[in-house]
């Protein structure tokens, strides 16, 4: 039998499936089938500090056979909504808890990190900069040094390991001074790469019209087109990044795509994409899947071939 078990922020999950954070994860029911589903963990929506509805619909298609594109403004329910749940966890459950916050600023992320550490939970923070954060700005992952400003005040405040949630990067001078940056926090214990690729523009042929609503039609670009820039970072990550671990998204909707982010380096996979459109049944499949290609090709436990990509 092939050994999925893995390990993020020094604590064990059953396999190295789970959802991304934006799919199935908003509301408690929507957590509980993936307590209920065969994935090896959770993470909960990216909270705001306070609610959010979103972005007017329509704001997520699909588009058959590429992926999708999105622009759902982070509807979600609060992040005390988020912390109740977390403290009523059952954590004797094989599947630890994330929990992704997403602040509008940095202010928000403070009070929000505070809560949680008061708090003194066993779940596990993400914290979320590849989403838009003041208006007119880019997002905090595309400005190195807010980010470094953000990570100087936040990872003494959480003390203990947790992971942050990144955009696609595209520059090897940008993969260079990230993880620069993010070498300096002994206790920023993982990164989970990539979120959506930012400002896509699909448009219906026949009616020549942007698909979704929110921001003139542009959106974020996710599953199959973007699995080879989501392997680009994952595997230079894991080459940067020694001491942490990576999470890797995008582009997963098989065994062969879960296989192919471990040989670039991850050490868990989320998947959004092809949950959202096949639902939680879904990590069944591609669990058996990846399972199937580690015995086929010998491999015993995801050690054995993780980050052993070759190069020509």
């Amino acid at each position: 039998m092939a050994d999925l078990s893995t390990s993020i922020a020094g604590v064990k999950l059953p396999n190295l499936f789970f959802n991304a954070s934006g799919v199935c994860c908003q509301h408690e029911e929507e957590l509980k089938t993936l307590l209920d589903s065969e994935s090896g963990s959770l993470i909960t929506k990216s909270a705001t500090y306070e609610k959010r509805l979103g972005n007017p619909s329509p704001r997520y298609v699909p588009l058959p056979g590429l992926g999708s594109i999105n622009s759902m403004g982070l509807p979600n329910e609060g992040y005390e909504y988020y912390l109740e749940y977390a403290k009523k966890y059952d954590y004797t459950h094989e599947k630890p808890l994330f929990i992704s916050l997403s602040g509008l600023c940095l202010e928000d992320n403070v009070k929000m990190v505070e809560a949680f550490v008061t708090a003194d939970l066993p779940c596990i923070l993400e914290v979320n900069f590849s989403c838009p954060n003041v208006p007119g700005k880019p997002q905090l992952g595309y400005d190195l040094e807010a980010m470094e400003n953000a990570l100087n005040v936040l990872a003494p405040l959480i003390k203990k390991p947790f992971g942050i949630k990144l955009p696609p990067y595209f520059d090897i001078a940008h993969f260079d001074a990230a993880a620069a940056i993010f070498n300096k926090f002994d206790n920023l214990s993982f990164v989970t790469c990539i979120n959506s690729v930012g400002n896509g523009l699909a448009i219906d042929f026949e009616t020549e019209t942007a698909l979704i609503k929110p921001k003139d039609g542009f959106g974020g670009l996710g599953g199959t087109m973007v699995l080879h820039t989501a392997l680009a970072n994952v595997n230079a990550f894991y080459r940067r990044l020694p001491n942490k671990k990576v999470i890797g998204v995008g582009g997963v909707t098989s065994g062969k795509e879960a296989f192919l982010h471990v040989l670039a380096g991850a050490s868990a996979v989320q998947i959004g994409t092809q949950l959202k459109e096949e639902g939680p049944q879904m990590f069944s499949r591609i669990k058996k899947e990846l399972e199937d290609i580690m015995i086929a090709k010998g491999y015993k436990s995801l050690d054995d071939f993780r980050g052993k990509v070759k190069t020509l």
